[in-house]
This record gives structure tokens, C-alpha cells and sequence, in this order.
């Protein structure tokens, strides 16, 4: 199992229809690019407190 530290974050703002928009720089040091799949988790606390993490998906291969 993989431990992760956070090296960075970022408010960003929930628009029309529950959109985010992610900035560049994160999307840079992620390797987001348009078109990519994102998996989204939500995780929950024992106080209940929820949050989303997020990944991009591995492109699948044209085998």
C-alpha cells in the first residue's frame, strides 16, 4: 500500500453543474491532458467528515 504526502494544494471553485475546474499547474505535475479519465474516490472519516481524491486513469492499450 502506497503512503502519499501532500505537496501542494489548492482552493479551486465548483461551477455550473457541479464542475471543477482543476488548476494548470496541478494539472501540469500530474500529466492531466484534455481527453484524459480522472478515477474519483470519496473517503470518509470516522467523524464523518468526507473529501474526493483523485487519479488519472493509465491510458488503456490499443492491443
Amino acid at each position: 500500500m502506497a503512503i502519499y504526502r501532500t505537496l501542494y494544494y489548492s482552493d479551486v471553485t465548483v461551477g455550473v453543474g457541479g464542475r471543477i475546474t482543476i488548476p494548470q499547474d496541478m494539472r501540469d505535475d500530474c500529466g492531466i491532458e484534455e481527453g484524459d479519465t480522472l478515477t474519483v474516490r470519496v473517503e470518509e472519516n470516522p467523524n464523518g467528515t468526507r473529501q474526493m481524491v483523485m487519479w488519472r486513469a493509465e491510458p488503456e492499450s490499443d492491443d
